[in-house]
């Protein structure tokens, strides 16, 4: 299996007894390595001595085919379902390596009693609150954040690999496109503090509508430690349930309604301001990220890290010196044009938040949007939808790019909203609207899911410019 996930960091080796320990596997014909494994690698690419491959099967691959070419790369073992002949390496047999790995993180996570764990999930914010978590806690010790989009069933025990004894907090991100999935990966986690942050209509299409989403979701609360706490999201729609879902913890909650909440918000054009009302008290909060739904990314924020018992100073700090991840309304000046790169992913709600973003921008604005996946049946109307809605804000020009480009266009019902079924059509439209105002300072926001490549039309417009 090819993926782009192994990390550089230093880890913590294992013995040839706790791989079998942890796995409950079987070392063939009883040879085992004769050196600690420093790695347990899924990425056949990069093995090497020192290293467990463990063999990954799916659908569509089965990386026991790869298992002679880690021998020869000089990986120490390997871990698979079935004995393969001829292999001078040793090799852990496992009933299902997918479960394997999942052992795996689990054994290490129990190795880290003192660890004190966050884990959260959401439809979308997930992945700036879990920025914003690890600079709060990076100031505090060493901490362990959940990297790219490591957050599914095989994402979490890889992170968890990563855990070391000088860990003192890890922030874990959850996801799901299933029913069950969140059950599985909280329960490798452990948290001493989970919740969700809100539910929404990612992946609408896998769960078939907004309560199924909230179910799964709500699978994090029954795995929280017994003296640990639920964070709720006041605000959402289905808060009862929420509250429902995690009765058996304390539960601490943020945005309006809640017990932490922001007032007093001043939004600019690249970033916030407000007061965080907490029963701490309330401190004065410097955001260097734009937008309403941000600001709501840093109330559950300060949710969590006041739940593991983090002062207010630290958290503002730690909020005022917050990253966002790439693709995550990332400002990028070229002379009197601002382009807004946030093509990282979309659902509907966040494709509202960022044209709010972009509505508080100067100059002419255009928002550049690609199609937004996994909606299922719900997908020409959500398309449509946000035709509609987009078109009541102050936009110039929304210029839809791809399969519901026509959809969107519908929608919206005006002569600002340009439909394009590809790139390069969407790119010769930007540039005869750079034409026209050649003059007048522009922002560009660009926005889709993942698989649109949104990404590449930026490149594409920054390189004319």
């Amino acid at each position: 299996m090819h993926t782009s996930t192994t990390s550089t960091a230093r880890l913590e080796p294992w013995t040839a007894q706790q791989l079998q320990d942890a796995t409950q596997g079987q070392w063939y014909q009883t040879i085992q390595p004769v050196i600690p494994i420093q790695r347990i690698v899924t990425d056949s690419r990069h093995a090497q001595i020192g290293d467990a491959f463990l063999a990954l099967k799916g659908e569509r691959f089965d990386a026991h085919d790869f298992v002679e070419q880690v021998a020869a790369q000089g990986a120490s073992c390997i871990i698979v379902q079935h004995a393969i002949e001829g292999l001078s390496i040793p090799q852990l047999i496992v009933a299902d390596t997918r479960l394997a790995l999942g052992h795996l993180g689990a054994y290490r996570r129990q190795q880290c009693q003192h660890l004190k764990v966050v884990a959260l999930t959401g439809s979308s914010g997930k992945t700036t609150t879990k920025e914003m978590l690890g600079s709060i806690f990076s100031r505090l010790g060493e901490t362990l954040v959940t990297r790219g989009n490591l957050n599914n069933d095989l994402g979490v025990p890889m992170m968890l690999l990563e855990l070391r004894s000088d860990h003192r907090f890890a922030v874990m991100e959850l996801g799901a496109s299933h029913q069950g999935e969140i059950d599985y990966t909280s329960n490798l986690v452990q948290p001493d503090v989970a919740g969700i942050i809100n539910i929404g209509t990612a992946h609408l299409g896998e769960f078939g509508g907004r309560q199924a989403i909230c179910t799964a979701k709500s699978e994090i609360y029954p795995h929280i430690k017994p003296e640990g706490i639920a964070i709720i999201p006041a605000a959402d729609d289905f808060a009862q349930e929420i509250r429902d879902a995690a009765q058996q913890s304390s539960q601490l909650s943020f945005g309006q309604g809640g017990t932490i909440y922001a007032e007093h918000i001043v939004l600019d054009a690249q970033s916030s301001r407000f007061d965080l009302v907490t029963p701490q008290g309330t401190i004065a909060i410097e955001l260097p990220f734009a937008g309403q739904h941000n600001v709501q990314n840093a109330e559950a924020a300060a949710a969590f890290a006041l739940a593991m018992g983090v002062n207010l100073q630290d958290i503002a700090h730690g909020l005022a010196q917050a990253q966002g991840a790439k693709g995550r309304l990332n400002f990028i000046q070229h002379q009197q044009y601002t382009l807004i790169d946030d093509t990282y992913n979309a659902n509907p709600n966040s494709m509202r938040a960022a044209a709010d973003v972009l509505c508080q921008q100067t100059g002419l604005k255009v928002m550049v949007m690609g199609d937004i996946g996994e909606l299922g049946a719900e997908a020409q109307e959500e398309h449509f939808a946000l035709g509609r809605d987009l078109v009541q804000k102050p936009l110039d020009y929304l210029v839809a790019v791809g399969e519901y480009a026509a959809t969107i266009r519908d929608g919206a019902q005006v002569a600002h909203c340009l439909a394009y079924t590809n790139q390069q059509d969407a790119l010769a439209a930007l540039l005869e609207i750079i034409e026209k105002h050649q003059s007048q300072p522009m922002s560009v926001l660009f926005k889709g899911s993942r698989y649109t490549h949104m990404e590449h039309l930026l490149t594409a417009l920054a390189e004319k410019l």
